[in-house]
């Protein structure tokens, strides 16, 4: 029996798969995860209601099985930034996040080929898509 805190069998083996500078890809539920990342990352669809589970759950048990050297986020533009932006810098204990527009997001995440893990979310929060990079122990 896994005793860590993430149990998902598709996740980890995506995960064990990952290196050093591969990208994984946490949205939230308005994200069209079918059509906009590369045809070889793999998708997981975990939403099961509104707001269960959300990002930060995700990104939560995420962080604690490996290690993210960079985070990028979906900006609506200037102005005030979606509160989630706060959360995402506790769970990451980062400065800052690299803030891409809408239509850059969603350009990367099709055009990086080392894309492998794209997790659909119930969250309900707009823009609460983040993309990160995997780190080094």
């Amino acid at each position: 029996m896994l005793t860590s805190d993430l149990l998902h069998p598709s996740i980890l083996r995506a995960l064990a798969n990952t290196g050093h500078g591969d990208k994984i890809l946490i949205t939230d539920g308005n994200y069209p995860l079918d059509s906009d990342v590369n045809e070889n990352t793999e998708k997981i669809y975990l939403a099961l209601k509104p707001d269960l589970p959300t990002v930060t759950d995700v990104l939560e048990t995420l962080n604690t099985q490996i290690n993210f050297e960079k985070a990028e986020v979906m900006t609506p533009g200037p102005g005030e930034q979606p509160k989630i932006y706060a959360e995402f810098k506790k769970i990451l204990t980062v400065d800052d996040l690299s803030k891409l527009g809408r239509q850059e997001f969603y350009d990367e995440c099709k055009n990086a080929t080392n894309l492998k893990l794209g997790i659909n979310t119930g969250e309900t929060r707009t823009y609460a898509n983040i993309l990160l990079t995997v780190g080094v122990r």
